[in-house]
């Protein structure tokens, strides 16, 4: 328990001391809450000009998430960074050297960096709600209305668990640049392109980003979009098999492969 406590801290010292992954977590926060708090005041003036169904189905609280877009990008460099950073830099062979058990290592980095995302995801998520109902005027939603308050610590849940995404496939490709060459353009273009595909969208719906953002809805078809097959606890499930997949293939080719 000692070795293991010692493995946590050294891992919260390397990420506390690396000024790029701070910067790339403070961005994630400052981007998603005034990216959403920015839509909310537009909604707010424009909302007379919707059509009869977009008002029906008008969804305050996934209106003030709409910043994750982006600030998603900012989680996916954080994580990538995270493991990345010491395969360029060399830096894993003196890890491992300090810690020959590869299990131990890689939980204890999962486990400081995806507590910390996961922190931020929380405190993004709370501001990007409270901050985009103040500026929805009378449009806004209520922390306490029907399954509000599961949205908001959902878009909490789903930016912690972009962050273990991307560091099970860095682990996995043992590259930042290659990683962030993957990323980046499957959850900004690849992904938001295939769901607006007919057919490839009934795929689409099951990559991670899709499946798990759902748990950020209220209104199911909000915003004249279509229902998913599944609802918002299921999606953020995808979404963990998704990161469980990513992490074990990280621990296989960390296991098998030297440094």
């Amino acid at each position: 328990m000692a070795a293991v406590t010692a493995v946590l801290q050294s891992e919260w010292t390397k990420i506390r001391t690396v000024s790029s992954t701070v910067w790339t977590l403070a961005s994630a926060l400052i981007v998603t809450v005034a990216i959403g708090a920015a839509l909310s005041a537009v909604f707010n003036s424009t909302f007379d000009d919707l059509s009869e169904v977009e008002r029906l189905t008008f969804d305050p609280t996934l209106v003030s998430f709409f910043g994750m877009t982006l600030g998603q990008l900012a989680m996916v460099v954080f994580g990538v960074l995270v493991v990345g950073t010491e395969y360029s830099s060399g830096m894993i062979r003196t890890s491992l050297a300090a810690v020959p058990q590869r299990a131990t290592f890689l939980f204890a980095k999962v486990t400081v960096a995806g507590g910390l995302a996961f922190a931020v995801g929380l405190a993004t998520s709370f501001l990007s709600f409270f901050l985009g109902q103040a500026l929805l005027g009378e449009h806004r939603a209520s922390i306490g209305d029907d399954n509000v308050l599961r949205a908001v610590i959902g878009g909490g849940l789903y930016m912690g668990l972009i962050a273990l995404f991307s560091m099970g496939v860095a682990a996995m490709l043992r590259s930042s640049m290659l990683s962030l060459g993957i990323l980046m353009p499957f959850f900004f273009l690849v992904s938001q392109i295939l769901a607006a595909v007919p057919k490839a969208k009934e795929v689409a719906r099951y990559f991670p980003d899709q499946a798990g953002s759902k748990i950020m809805q209220v209104v199911p078809d909000a915003m004249n979009t279509e229902e998913a097959p599944y609802g918002p606890w299921a999606g953020l499930g995808i979404m963990v098999l998704w990161v469980v997949a990513a992490l074990a293939g990280g621990y296989l080719v960390m296991k098998k492969r030297d440094a």
